[in-house]
């Protein structure tokens, strides 16, 4: 490993995986880290991992983030340029009923990930935030000058919670910090319990899927491709202080497609692509839901060139090939 090596948490999760592959395609060397938790499939995250592992400038570490000094001691070795960071416990139901993991994982993890930063060299740290800190919002579309002052839910507050947490430190010791606001991210690879990969199961299993609000709710989807290309671009852009970040060096960007889709659209190409229908169960609204998601990309564009490329419809496919070639369907 040299001094360029670069650090992705999550690795063996869906973006860190794709981002730790990209990475890795264009020279860079990578340590990648992970828990492999077993909130979803642990044996995706091991398929993930035998891929990365064929590249002969990877490394990969298990601990937990939340561990001060086993974290501090893999800084102190490495001293990585850049971070970034993309582990964390997800999903917005899940944290309804498991509120000490998003705290451990999520804030303590965080926290211990920023002082690694501060004290062992790094001069660039990207993150991820979410969507969900814009929580009851209604103004569309969702613009990072607007208000995220009213989480719904405890995972979108600790999300939100990275993001001053991270100005903080930015402000205090000029670590350059970049936050990614993601919206509804799919694709190859992707979770388990993500809308997109939960629907195409079902389907195929002739099993209900869940449509909450009786499926009126429309998602600013985003294709992984998209998303690897935007933090590619930015891992580069280090952010430098001065009036439009508040004096210091630390930026925030939604990573959305800028077009929300209908969830019955998407539900019917999943059914032209598997050859099946989908039973509906229609569901009232859940708490820590929104009815709509859709992300205002502008700065983006202007800072790093980014445009979507991928429709809804060639992500669907994309998604279905892989799909039913990774699970022999």
């Amino acid at each position: 490993m040299s001094d360029q090596t670069i650090l992705v948490t999550g690795a063996a999760g869906f973006i860190g995986f794709h981002v730790a592959r990209q990475l890795l395609a264009e020279g860079r060397p990578v340590v990648g880290l992970d828990n492999l938790n077993s909130y979803y499939d642990p044996a995706l995250k091991q398929s993930r991992l035998d891929i990365l592992r064929q590249h002969p400038q990877f490394g990969f570490v298990q601990l937990e983030l939340a561990d001060r000094a086993i974290t501090d001691q893999l800084f102190a070795k490495h001293r990585f340029a850049t971070v970034v960071h993309l582990a964390a416990q997800a999903g917005v139901r899940y944290s309804i009923d498991n509120p000490h993991t998003y705290g451990d994982a999520n804030l303590v993890g965080f926290l211990n990930v920023l002082e690694g930063c501060r004290h062992h060299g790094c001069r660039h740290l990207v993150y991820a935030s979410s969507s969900s800190v814009y929580g009851a919002n209604t103004k569309l579309p969702f613009s990072v000058d607007d208000k995220t002052d009213r989480p719904i839910s405890l995972y979108a507050a600790t999300k939100k919670a990275n993001e001053l947490m991270a100005h903080s430190y930015s402000h205090l010791y000029r670590l350059p910090v970049t936050g990614l606001r993601f919206f509804t991210i799919y694709g190859p690879w992707g979770r388990p319990d993500m809308a997109i990969f939960l629907f195409a199961n079902a389907i195929l299993k002739g099993t209900p899927i869940r449509l909450f609000n009786h499926g009126d709710m429309r998602r600013d989807f985003t294709h992984i491709d998209d998303v690897t290309r935007v933090i590619m671009r930015l891992v580069e852009r280090i952010p430098e202080a001065g009036a439009s970040t508040g004096s210091a060096p630390a930026r925030v960007y939604n990573v959305g497609n800028q077009r929300p889709e209908e969830l019955l659209h998407v539900v019917a190409l999943l059914e032209k692509e598997l050859g099946r229908k989908a039973v509906k169960d229609m569901l009232p609204m859940q708490p820590g839901d929104v009815m709509e998601t859709y992300a205002d990309i502008g700065d983006l564009m202007r800072d790093v060139g980014f445009k979507p490329h991928t429709s809804i419809e060639d992500g669907i496919r994309d998604f279905v090939a892989w799909y039913r070639d990774h699970y022999k369907i």
